[in-house]
């Protein structure tokens, strides 16, 4: 479908482009949040007859998106999910869950703003951009794991994506060399010490 854009659009063109985008791209986000305007005449029309005032209404978006990200840039969210022992997760967590996440912190952000190449299936730190705006954008870290305790753990730097690491490993067991029987080392043969001394008619 072609459209003529009403802001900056990253990755498609400025204010005023006529650019072709996919049917469902259009249909369910530039469109119907007054993004852009399908292209023929009449809209190339109402474009130019609008246009400062579009400008106007871009720079109070980016001064919006600007106040948004000020508090949410560098935060760090938890997001608990099952998973193996090798860090893999039995689902994923996707642009839709973290969109759910930040609005249940209070942060209004679309799923479209979220730019999340492929859901995130392991457990970890991860760095995800957030772009409110065009010209605004910000990287927040989505920390997966199997429990709070986890996160914490993960937050502090440590690997949990072994079984050592989540179980922790057995003690060695030490002897006592005081427990070992009197006169055998920990062979559990006589020291040469305990030995019977050679008589003197042997000799």
């Amino acid at each position: 479908m072609d459209v003529i854009l009403l802001e900056r659009i990253a990755k498609l063109g400025q204010m005023g482009d006529t650019v072709k985008v996919r049917d469902g791209f259009a249909r369910n986000y530039l469109l119907p949040t007054g993004r852009a305007l399908r292209a023929n005449d009449a809209n190339r029309a109402r474009f130019e007859a609008q246009k400062s005032q579009l400008v106007a209404r871009n720079e109070e978006r980016k001064a919006e998106a600007q106040g948004v990200a000020a508090t949410l840039e560098g935060k760090s969210f938890v997001v608990v999910r099952s998973a193996g022992e090798t860090g893999q997760l039995y689902g994923s967590v996707s642009t839709r869950d973290i969109a759910e996440i930040l609005a249940g912190e209070g942060f209004k952000v679309g799923r479209n703003e979220i730019q999340l190449n492929e859901p995130i299936k392991r457990i970890g730190l991860h760095s995800v951009t957030i772009a409110l705006h065009a010209e605004v954008e910000l990287d927040i870290s989505i920390n997966v794991a199997r429990s709070p305790d986890e996160a914490e753990r993960q937050a502090r730097g440590e690997e949990l994506t072994s079984a050592d690491a989540i179980y922790g490993t057995d003690e060695e067991e030490s002897f006592d060399e005081e427990e070992l029987e009197d006169g055998e080392d920990d062979t559990g043969e006589a020291s040469d010490s305990d030995a019977p001394a050679e008589s003197e008619e042997a000799r």
